[in-house]
């Protein structure tokens, strides 16, 4: 059993470190997040890219496939070979809060900057299921002036497509010049605004061709056992074989 998940685990980041908060369920964790992970890290010159499990998803109310213990493990295998890549206990279950009550991203980007050395950019990675239902987030509106999102767009996924998701007040728009930045990684980079005038920088990295989805491998696992290890690093395959998870 994995003891004292609870305390807080603070990034070895340097004054002045680019961080990106990557949260999610991780239900498994498997290659297209360490796809997308890796893919902010080179198009944004991050120095860590912090893998956040969540205890409680706010937007899913019967919980996740498995328990927070074995997500944290399989995370960890997933990243332990990347040395850029560090497992966040940010999200982790409170032993103050036995109601469970959900784990909101803005009050976790809020704590974590006041956790990073001075100087930090911290920024918040999402993939573009997350990003389409930020709508539905606890105050979604706010989350891009805590934490500039990084979202990895679906292949062919236009700029009007990525503004219609915004909350309700937020809008998204393309500056003078909107070329994707120098590098291996395409990316371009926008500004999102609020009718109150606060700006923010928006990335989208687009066209990853990454067709993965974690429920996608938990119904592959339930309906033909282990099958699909291309979609999982090895050490997840692993610990859900050992595990018997998502049977």
């Amino acid at each position: 059993m994995l003891k004292h998940y609870h305390e807080p685990m603070h990034p070895t980041a340097q004054r002045g470190s680019r961080i990106a908060f990557f949260g999610g369920s991780f239900d498994p964790p498997h290659n297209g997040h360490l796809a997308v992970a890796h893919a902010a890290l080179e198009a944004l010159h991050l120095d860590k890219v912090l893998f956040a499990p969540v205890a409680v998803q706010p937007l899913k109310p019967h919980g996740s496939s498995a328990g927070f213990e074995d997500r944290l493990a399989m995370t960890k295998r997933a990243i332990a070979d990347e040395s850029a890549f560090e497992l966040s206990l940010i999200d982790a279950p409170d032993p103050e809060n036995p109601r469970k009550a959900p784990n909101y991203t803005l009050d976790t980007l809020s704590r974590l900057r006041l956790e990073l050395p001075p100087n930090s950019t911290l920024f918040c990675l999402m993939g573009a299921d997350s990003f389409l239902s930020l709508r539905r987030w606890h105050h979604g509106e706010a989350i891009p002036f805590v934490a500039p999102l990084i979202v990895a767009a679906r292949p062919g996924q236009k700029l009007e497509d990525l503004g219609a998701a915004l909350p309700c007040g937020l809008q998204l728009l393309e500056p003078a010049s909107s070329a994707p930045l120098a590098g291996k990684i395409p990316m371009r980079e926008y500004r999102v605004c609020s009718a109150d005038g606060q700006e923010a920088p928006f990335y989208v990295l687009p066209g990853l061709q990454i067709d993965i989805s974690a429920s996608q491998i938990r119904q592959e696992i339930r309906l033909h056992g282990l099958e699909p290890p291309r979609l999982l690093p090895a050490a997840v395959a692993q610990y859900i074989a050992q595990k018997r998870l998502y049977r």
